[in-house]
């Protein structure tokens, strides 16, 4: 059996709250998994598919669930939501969405007594910011994932680009998650040492038409997943599995995670990523850097278009 007591509850049971549950099962990140879902025999079926495993895994309660399991947990993951089709905008999506998390919120909000609430679904800025004004709960306890996930694709591409171990690569993608995200290069380091003194040090090119290219693959990754595949759930159900755990566990892990902001570089009342310190409390702080006028600019920039998505909702 795990150490104590961690209970997740994820709701959604589709490709990416699946595979979240997986995630957290072969990591044994917590002692019992409820997957919530209005097709029950869905939930019903992913949890009986891992738990045939549990003999190579180890003790959990993994099962099927309603509402008043979000009673106790430690973490209540909210994956649904209708997905991006081929021609839709954002707006057609969030207009789409909006209906249904906030009808899962109130039903979180009937039995929520404790922990924190993580938005997967998309626009996960957008639903961020709307589920904490609906729940009523701190900034802190209610944040999406955001550039969390952005922030592992520009590691890989940087990674790829200079033949280095993704671990010695260090860097993060702010801002929304979406077309308006910002790259830190000034804050990027490999190894400890900024990017550029690094690939001048070990004799390696890389132009700003380089960078820019490995920004535009960062931004496009997911797009160029679904072309592929026609989804994406592996990157990011390994994501929120690590942010479960950083909870769960008091990690003070540093995350790119999205949270309704109060001040941070002059922002207020809007939800987007900066890298942020979490543990059972949540966003238990943000961290600020000194951005180039430029990074700045950008991300005073994103928080603006998130702004006007948000006002443009709010007259549809």
């Amino acid at each position: 059996m795990l150490q104590g007591k961690s209970k997740i509850a994820i709701i959604g049971a589709g490709y990416v709250g699946a595979a979240i549950a997986y995630n957290v099962a072969i990591n044994r990140t917590a002692s019992e998994i409820v997957l919530i879902d209005v097709n029950n025999d869905k939930a019903m079926g992913e949890a009986l598919d891992i738990n045939h495993g549990l003999c190579h895994l180890g003790q959990m309660n993994i099962h099927a669930g309603d509402y008043s399991e979000c009673a106790n947990c430690d973490a209540i993951v909210m994956t649904a939501g209708l997905n991006r089709k081929p021609g839709e905008t954002r707006l057609d999506l969030a207009t789409k969405n909006i209906p249904v998390a906030k009808s899962i919120t109130e039903n979180i909000m009937k039995y929520y007594n404790h922990g924190v609430i993580i938005v997967v679904a998309n626009p996960a800025d957008v639903l961020t910011y709307l589920i904490q004004k609906w729940s009523g709960l701190p900034a802190s306890k209610v944040f999406g994932t955001g550039t969390a996930l952005d922030s592992a694709r520009f590691r890989f591409y940087l990674a790829q680009r200079l033949n280095v171990d993704i671990q010695n690569v260090h860097g993060y993608i702010i801002g929304e998650h979406g077309d308006s995200q910002v790259p830190v290069w000034s804050a990027t380091q490999i190894a400890g040492q900024s990017v550029d003194i690094y690939c001048k040090s070990m004799g390696i090119p890389l132009s700003d038409a380089e960078k820019l290219d490995i920004v535009t693959k960062t931004k496009n990754g997911g797009a160029e997943v679904i072309r592929l595949k026609g989804a994406t759930y592996f990157a990011i159900a390994g994501i929120v599995e690590n942010i479960i755990e950083a909870v769960v566990k008091d990690k003070n892990s540093i995350k790119t995670v999205a949270s309704v902001l109060d001040g941070p570089y002059g922002i207020h009342d809007v939800a987007l990523s900066l890298p942020s310190v979490i543990n059972q409390r949540g966003v238990d702080g943000i961290i600020q850097y000194s951005l180039t006028p430029q990074e700045e600019e950008a991300l005073i920039n994103s928080a603006k278009t998130l702004r006007a998505f948000i006002a443009q909702l709010s007259n549809t």
